[in-house]
């Protein structure tokens, strides 16, 4: 029983997520929901990575399109986008993103920190990476991505 208590301390779980074909990974513990978001209602004067409020089974939920938060281009096609429930200081948010993956436990070991050549930007909002056979999976930090943008609106 020790070697799956053990198996379990050095492995994390992600859930994996397309952006602007960039594959990142989400700490399963911080994910809530997944989600197609209907009717956003845009925030007057808001930041531009705020895509707006929806209601989501009776709670608000704060949408941030995560192409902007990145600095990628807009989506180009017109498919549904899907969002990524999760809860941030007592906060609902729902993260815009292109694709929802699968499940991937990856060992604690095999995450490397930020490659140099990572661009600042989304270095600042990195939890470190893993490589999976030749595709580079950015693991998000959900606090630096909503710390960030909470820290810059109150400037």
């Amino acid at each position: 029983m020790s070697a799956d208590t053990n198996s379990l301390v050095e492995s994390i779980q992600y859930v994996t997520v397309l952006i602007g074909g960039q594959l990142f990974g989400l700490p399963i513990e911080r994910v809530h929901d997944v989600f197609m978001p209907e009717s956003i209602t845009r925030v007057p004067l808001s930041r531009p990575e705020i895509a707006g409020v929806l209601n989501l089974r009776g709670r608000i939920v704060t949408s941030i399109d995560m192409r902007r938060r990145l600095h990628l281009p807009p989506r180009s096609d017109e498919g549904q986008a899907m969002a990524v429930g999760i809860e941030h200081k007592g906060e609902s948010y729902g993260l815009l993103i292109d694709n929802v993956g699968e499940v991937l436990t990856l060992p604690t070991a095999g995450r490397e920190p930020n490659p140099v050549n990572l661009d600042p930007r989304w270095a600042l909002i990195s939890g470190g990476v893993h490589r999976l056979n030749g595709q580079l999976m950015v693991i998000l930090d959900v606090d630096r991505v909503l710390g960030g943008m909470a820290e810059a609106h109150a400037a």
